[in-house]
């Protein structure tokens, strides 16, 4: 069996495993001045996706096989070892022949036995690290089932990333948490690698941190953080990308590399202060959704001859309100006083209809 380095170069609760890049090589420029930035920041293997699976065709792919020998001058010049996604044997061939250290196996494909099963015959007799995705639907047992694929395959040292699922309506999270699933398959495997992407699971970088610390304080041992100079700029998930600078800061705060206090304290309060932002946007587009809706009642009510305010309904849920700020340590009286503002706004709508 042709054996590359396959330990993972740190996985201590005092010091985790970081993984960091962008989300896609773009140019050998830009794949090149992250990873320069990324040298000083405690980061350890350095990710670029180079096939990009999308939704929906039309959309940037990824540049292709080029993109691996960047990655081998990213290796050759900084000394960071590389990853990057494969979803089937042409992908690995490839990523083989270029000396890619890490290979991961994305979300979609774990959803896929045949096409994991695929990777993992491409892979035998080459014991290379593989990590392996949470699939997008809660199902523990597929995603144990593609790393026993690749350890039958021969792979000694896979690993786990928990990437969050796709939620099935509205939600502040690109991909909700779903905490539950990485514990459970670390209660059947704690033999196994498991690291977090809150990049995914956040889908912005607003609330990147606190995901970010909400996974390690459940003491999974690593980190995937998707990395940019420029975020904004970016040509795939612009909005859950953060500068290695930031990267620098987040990991400061987090006690997971040296800051000064100062970066420490502003790191801790901004982040805080973006993910109240961000929740208030969500917030006023739950609000605006929920008008949408009264004006529908309203024309309901108005076409069948029925009475705008219907007191016995609006005190059920009023009652019902109560029980459930009561259950998440709100105060009653202020959950009523807000529910009787939107229901006030609510009838107003409704006559105008």
């Amino acid at each position: 069996m042709k054996k590359i380095n396959n330990t993972w170069p740190t996985n201590t609760k005092e010091q985790p495993l970081i993984i960091a890049g962008p989300c896609s090589a773009e140019t050998e420029e830009q794949v090149m001045e992250i990873a320069h930035q990324l040298k000083t920041t405690g980061t350890s293997i350095y990710r670029a996706g180079i096939w990009k699976p999308r939704t929906r065709p039309g959309m940037f792919e990824g540049v292709g096989a080029e993109g691996l020998k960047w990655l081998q001058r990213v290796k050759e010049e900084t000394g960071l070892r590389v990853a990057t996604e494969v979803a089937n044997k042409d992908h690995v061939n490839e990523c083989l022949k270029h000396g890619i250290d890490v290979l991961w196996i994305g979300a979609r494909t774990t959803a896929n036995p045949f096409a994991v099963q695929e990777i993992a015959d491409a892979l035998q007799g080459v014991d290379v690290p593989v990590l392996v995705k949470n699939p997008v639907n809660p199902d523990v047992n597929l995603w144990l089932g593609a790393i026993e694929r690749l350890e039958k395959a021969g792979i000694s040292n896979p690993g786990a990333i928990h990437r969050g699922i796709s939620p099935l309506g509205k939600s502040i999270y690109r991909n909700n948490p779903e905490w539950q699933m990485p514990l459970a398959l670390k209660e059947q495997r704690p033999d196994i690698l498991l690291i977090n992407d809150p990049s995914h699971i956040a889908g912005n970088r607003q609330l990147l941190a606190g995901i970010a610390e909400t996974a390690i304080g459940l003491e999974m041992e690593g980190l995937m953080i998707e990395t940019h100079h420029n975020p904004d700029a970016a040509w795939s998930d612009a909005a859950q990308q953060i500068t290695p600078q930031a990267l620098t800061v987040l990991l400061a705060k987090m006690k997971l590399t040296t800051g000064t206090a100062a970066e420490v304290a502003t790191a801790d309060l901004g982040n805080m202060r973006s993910s109240i932002d961000y929740i208030d946007e969500q917030l006023i587009d739950l609000l605006s959704y929920r008008m949408q809706v009264v004006a529908e009642i309203g024309q309901y009510k108005r076409q069948h001859g029925m009475a705008v305010i219907q007191e016995e309904r609006w005190t059920e849920l009023l009652t019902k309100h109560a029980s459930q700020a009561a259950g998440r340590n709100l105060d009653g009286e202020f959950v009523t006083q807000l529910f009787n503002s939107i229901h006030r706004e609510s009838v107003n709508r409704q006559n105008l209809v």
